[in-house]
């Protein structure tokens, strides 16, 4: 085996209704509680915020992340947070308001300017105290030092660092029920693909990302439709929720690749949800990578489908592909990029847009070249 170095990220805290107890792993204090205004709306930041409120820690609500947040977003987190005199930051959400959270902790805690943090291990630290609370169960935000963001009109931005890392991520599958079908869909399939992605990751695959992607992978394929079609049902939302964070961990060490890079422009372009950009691109992605991953793909067949009769790594990478394809229609979701307002007169800046993801590309185990990208848009239009 090859060296390997592996963070297990934050401490877990898991179990219904787990929200409520966050002051008990917060410093005494005002925190910086950032969420949206949908989520604030629907009361589901409620039992949380009384909690805090209760333990005497006096909550900045900051409820303005949008989807794809900009900078402009985080700033005003940031000016939020050291207007209220905060000491530590609470992200309660999907992937943006945790993002946006992230970044807050981090140049609260610093006072470093977000220009200079762009990038791998560019962010100098240290964070405030930082706790996680995702709603949804897939961008696995929590379980990473990844913070994405969009800079200027369309372009996805990353920041990877420790730094960013919380302290701790509370997995209550409560705030889960109930999420609407497509959200639901969108969500384990971008889970899905984190694990993939990690499981066939060219520069850091590693036995530990990989064992945390195949328990993903089993745990998601055995819940996403039961989640879609019975949305209030515990176990499944539960199940949902801790493959998300599992494959966040495998991916915040064995980074993402392909799928990511092409989706990026569908989400900055066309606003697209995330895990819908990558559902989107799945399928010609990969395969486009079977001629080197394919047998990866045959070993994650069991995990879709155990005892599957296919035989030979090509046949079983083949009908893992398959598999995919066939859960992700399951799912109601579109699956063509005509479907989501994409033209093939857009195709030629979608490929451009893709090559400004080589923090991501470099990841995937087959070049993806302007031309490459340009084909596989084809394919998924």
């Amino acid at each position: 085996m090859r060296g390997l170095r592996f963070r297990y990220g934050p401490e877990v805290v898991a179990g219904p209704g787990v929200a409520e107890s966050l002051a008990a792993h917060l410093p005494p204090g005002p925190v910086l509680f950032v969420t949206d205004g949908q989520l604030l709306g629907l009361g589901l930041a409620r039992p949380a915020l009384a909690g805090l409120r209760k333990a005497g820690h006096d909550p900045v609500v900051f409820a303005d992340v949008e989807a794809d947040p900009p900078e402009a977003t985080v700033l005003a987190a940031v000016a939020a947070g050291r207007a209220g005199g905060v000491v530590s930051v609470v992200g309660f959400g999907g992937g943006s308001p945790m993002d946006v959270a992230k970044l807050a902790a981090l140049l609260l805690g610093s006072g470093e300017p977000l220009e200079g943090a762009w990038g791998v291990d560019q962010a100098k630290g240290p964070r405030l105290p930082l706790l996680l609370v995702p709603t949804t169960a897939g961008t696995g935000s929590e379980a990473t030092g990844i913070a994405i963001i969009t800079v200027g009109e369309t372009e996805k931005r990353g920041v990877v660092s420790p730094h960013l890392l919380a302290d701790a991520a509370f997995l209550d599958a409560t705030l889960t029920l109930g999420l609407p079908r497509h959200v639901t869909a969108a969500t384990g399939i971008d889970a899905m693909v984190h694990a993939i992605e990690a499981f066939t990751s060219a520069r850091l695959k590693n036995p530990l990302s990989d064992a945390l992607a195949r328990e993903t992978l089993r745990l998601l394929a055995a819940n996403l439709l039961r989640a879609c079609d019975a949305p209030d049902d515990l176990e499944a939302r539960a199940a949902m929720l801790l493959g998300s964070h599992l494959a966040g961990v495998a991916f915040a060490n064995a980074p993402v690749g392909g799928v990511h890079a092409l989706a990026y422009p569908l989400g900055g372009h066309f606003h697209v949800p995330h895990g819908h950009s990558n559902a989107l691109m799945l399928a010609p992605v990969l395969g486009h990578n079977l001629v080197a991953a394919a047998p990866l793909y045959a070993e994650l067949l069991d995990c879709l489908a155990p005892g599957h009769p296919a035989a030979g790594a090509m046949q079983r990478a083949r009908a893992f592909i398959d598999r995919l394809a066939d859960l992700c229609a399951a799912t109601g979701l579109p699956l063509r990029l005509r479907d989501v307002g994409v033209t093939a007169a857009d195709l030629p800046l979608l490929a451009a847009e893709s090559q400004k993801q080589q923090r991501l590309l470099v990841n995937n185990p087959v070049p993806i070249e302007e031309a490459d990208a340009r084909r596989l848009y084809e394919a998924a239009l």
